[in-house]
């Protein structure tokens, strides 16, 4: 019965997202979906887009192996969600036109910004889909049977039939639906395995004491303050959570969309951190990327496990498609067309973009054969875009005037804080080096910034 459920959820979701797609004839559908949702829509789509295997199974198996301190250095996400709402999300409105990161990044940049912030967009967005599609390989092997590889190929091919054919109109519509299974589903495994152990108190005298003190089991407080930090910049701005700045005309809709995930995120975090304290609890020997599902199959009766088991899909697949859909944009609007000496026609673009959907798919299945844990993913993936883009494109979002000289000596400096970190010095102290590349960026930009309105200054005094 609950294989009949799951199958049946993968039918419905997708028949939704194609049916949603009707109508799509342009790039602009295809990207914002005609900039026409309210608050609770990209409210859901955006906790949707964020909550994928990474901060579901990647935290189970993070706490299953180290302790509660992963709960709080994905809360530094959390913080991020909060800062782009109070600082960010206001300022959208200046980009009525915006379809992408490039589009912004033209304006200060020219057309090397665009074209850079695609390349890395698109970099990011592989391996943070990757993330997600190797999550789908271990939820339909445990679950179904069916082996990793071939559960990528199937869990990713499902995405990539109804994002190709329907773009963000897609996206959105089976976000929503996924959203409200994931929110129900997770609290309620978590639920059910604090009774399954015996209750609260069993399982906490059950785990090892150093799960539930700082910095955790075989970690330092460095370490910790790095992984917060990573997840604080690691995916701020990245294209999708962006693309969901454009899908109002008016930017109170999106500040408040993005307060509310931010909030919503804290608690849901705590959820998927101590189903990991559950498992660890049930089964110390457990494979711990099998956290989650090992959970879901062990805890819940039949029926409800099958609809818990969708939930957990949900997550996974709400994740996958936005990152699928700003990747195959970012190569289109931002690197493809810039680049043109003569602009595609509308149907040839949007036929275009559809192409880049099914190798951007082909890519993401060797980031998920290739690397082993979920979360491990999303570390390397921030490398492509935090340490390039997240300063110049704050910069520009906040009306600090840079220019692309600036630009392409802040991208250097990044590149090469990361490589002579992480690969030269062999990360010091365990720090990594995305925040030292991030740093680097920074300075180097706020410092063009700051000379130059010294200057400017200088020539208004005489």
């Amino acid at each position: 019965m609950d294989q009949i459920i799951v199958v049946v959820y993968l039918v419905c979701i997708f028949a939704l997202g194609i049916w949603g797609g009707k109508g799509v004839k342009t790039l602009s559908q295809f990207s914002v979906a005609g900039r026409s949702y309210g608050t609770f829509i990209i409210f859901a789509t955006l906790s949707a887009s964020f909550i994928g295997g990474g901060f579901s199974m990647g935290n189970a198996e993070k706490v299953f192996l180290f302790g509660i301190v992963n709960i709080f250095a994905l809360w530094g996400f959390s913080l991020k969600e909060i800062l782009v709402a109070s600082f960010i999300a206001p300022r959208m409105g200046k980009y009525p036109d915006a379809i992408s990161v490039g589009d912004i990044m033209k304006k200060n940049y020219g057309k090397t910004g665009m074209v850079v912030s695609g390349i890395m967009a698109f970099a990011v967005c592989a391996g943070i889909l990757g993330a997600q599609v190797g999550a789908t390989g271990y939820i339909f092997n445990i679950f179904l049977g069916i082996p990793r590889f071939h559960s990528i190929l199937i869990g990713c091919g499902i995405v990539i039939a109804y994002s190709t054919v329907g773009g963000m109109r897609s996206v959105v519509l089976t976000d929503v639906v996924q959203f409200v299974i994931l929110a129900i589903g997770i609290p309620l495994t978590l639920i059910l395995g604090i009774n399954h152990v015996g209750g609260w108190s069993v399982m906490i005298s059950s785990v090892p004491n150093t799960h539930f003190t700082f910095p955790g089991t075989g970690k330092t407080m460095a370490q910790f303050i790095a992984l917060f930090l990573a997840f604080v910049f690691g995916e701020t701005l990245v294209p999708p959570y962006v693309q969901r700045l454009f899908l109002s005309k008016k930017s109170s809709h999106t500040v408040k969309a993005t307060l509310f995930s931010g909030i919503f995120s804290i608690p849901f975090f705590a959820v998927t951190g101590f189903i990991g304290i559950v498992a660890l609890t049930i089964k110390p020997d457990l494979d711990p990327n099998s956290a989650m599902p090992f959970v879901i199959s062990t805890v819940l009766p039949i029926g409800l496990k099958g609809l818990v088991i969708a939930g957990v899909i949900s997550i996974v697949m709400s994740s996958a498609d936005s990152f699928l859909n700003s990747a195959s944009i970012a190569i289109t609007h931002d690197v493809v067309e810039p680049l043109r000496k003569k602009r595609m026609s509308v149907s040839r673009e949007l036929l275009f973009v559809r192409v880049i959907n099914l190798f951007t798919g082909v890519v993401a299945i060797i980031f998920a054969v290739k690397i082993k844990s979920i979360l491990d993913i999303l570390l390397y993936s921030y490398n492509f875009w935090s340490p390039i883009i997240l300063v110049p494109l704050t910069l520009a979002i906040l009306g600090l005037k840079t220019d692309v000289r600036h630009f392409v000596a802040g991208a250097l400096s990044g590149v090469l804080g990361v490589a002579i970190w992480n690969f030269v010095l062999k990360n010091p102290g365990g720090l990594d080096g995305l925040i030292i590349g991030l740093f680097c960026n920074f300075i180097v930009m706020m410092g063009y910034y700051l000379l130059g309105r010294s200057k400017e200054a200088i020539q208004r005094s005489h």
